[in-house]
């Protein structure tokens, strides 16, 4: 009998199972996927935190202040963890002055933390908690399930680009939900980039290096013309907005004088080329680029309502995407609360509390 299950072998729950090692716990980690590493490891691999607490609460106004707070107070220290356990670093900078953090190799951070770790159990869901025991959920959101995504957040769920592994289906959430957990608000918000839209083909390995990532800079339109201003540094109300267009799709016309603006190391000019060569419908009239995108879900942002413990029922505990109310109306790593909470959850539930 292990002293603690794990559902989900992403960033989350191979923390949660490492850190339970540390501590000298037998740890059986059960993964419905083929591989560990869960939707990190498609990732851009920054984790990183909001520089001063008070942005962090001005970004996310509907999150849990709690869970906040101890996001923003646990990560370096846990950041400092990730590295002694072998990670390799890629960047000490996210590139963002309104935010700090580190970016790994997230092949090298997968390999590192399932070092740890006993025993995965890879192609093996977790149907069912277990009688006796404690268990950590950390199956990554739901944002794979098109009937529950048509549910909470948007009806054209079945034209979303999915910008994650197949496997996060929202298993965690109805693990929890029988357990007695309740739901955070924002059920209804998704993390997600606009992608090059279909014809394009969009491989895993082009999930980061294909987003479309100009809305400031851009005019966006739907199909019937009406437009979206981005109030937000981050972008995410402008892939929230074009989930809820016709086709889950928009257009943005770019000024051919736009093209050459730097964003995150990388040109307008070269983001809009590389959805031509993927395949997006690009065309040109005289001044303007136009590129039809298609909203890209990575996560969801609501889920099980977690206390400071990553308790959510009677010896019930969750990390990652499986908790929401963290970047409720807004935007946060999510990554940095898979680290944070999932070495939480696993302390907890080792101690009983």
């Amino acid at each position: 009998m292990p002293d603690l299950v794990v559902a989900g072998a992403g960033l989350a729950g191979l923390v949660a199972a490492a850190e339970a090692t540390d501590r000298g716990a037998r740890v059986v980690v059960h993964e419905k996927g083929g591989r560990a590493g869960g939707s990190m490891l498609l990732s851009s691999g920054v984790i990183w935190r909001h520089r001063e607490l008070d942005d962090f609460l001005r970004e996310c106004p509907g999150g849990n202040r709690e869970l906040q707070r101890l996001v923003h107070e646990h990560l370096d220290d846990d950041l400092a963890w990730l590295e002694r356990k072998g990670a390799r670093v890629v960047e000490r900078s996210t590139g963002n002055p309104r935010t700090t953090g580190i970016r790994f190799d997230t092949r090298s951070l997968t390999e590192a933390l399932a070092r740890e770790v006993g025993e995965i159990r890879l192609g093996d869901a977790l149907r069912e908690l277990p009688e006796r025991g404690r268990v950590v959920l950390a199956t990554g959101g739901f944002q794979a399930n098109r009937d529950l995504v048509r549910e909470w957040i948007t009806p054209e769920a079945d034209a979303l680009f999915l910008r994650a592994t197949p496997w996060s289906a929202g298993d965690g959430l109805a693990l929890g939900r029988a357990a007695g957990a309740t739901t955070t608000g924002g059920m209804d918000e998704l993390y997600g980039r606009n992608m090059p839209a279909p014809p394009a083909r969009i491989a895993e390995a082009q999930f980061v290096p294909l987003a479309q990532l100009y809305g400031h800079h851009a005019v966006i339109e739907d199909a019937a013309g009406e437009r979206y201003e981005p109030h937000t540094w981050s972008e995410i109300d402008v892939v929230q907005w074009t989930a809820r267009r016709p086709g889950a799709r928009a257009t943005y016309r770019v000024a051919e004088e736009s093209l050459g603006e730097q964003i995150r190391g990388r040109t307008i000019g070269e983001m809009v080329t590389a959805a031509e060569r993927a395949g997006a419908p690009v065309r040109r009239t005289t001044g303007w680029v136009h590129v039809d995108v298609v909203a890209g879900i990575t996560t969801t942002l609501g889920g099980l309502s977690a206390d400071s413990d990553a308790r959510v029922a009677p010896g019930v505990y969750a990390a990652g995407c499986d908790v929401g109310g963290i970047s409720t109306g807004g935007y946060s790593s999510g990554l940095a609360a898979a680290l944070v909470l999932g070495r939480i959850a696993a302390r907890s539930a080792l101690d009983g509390r």
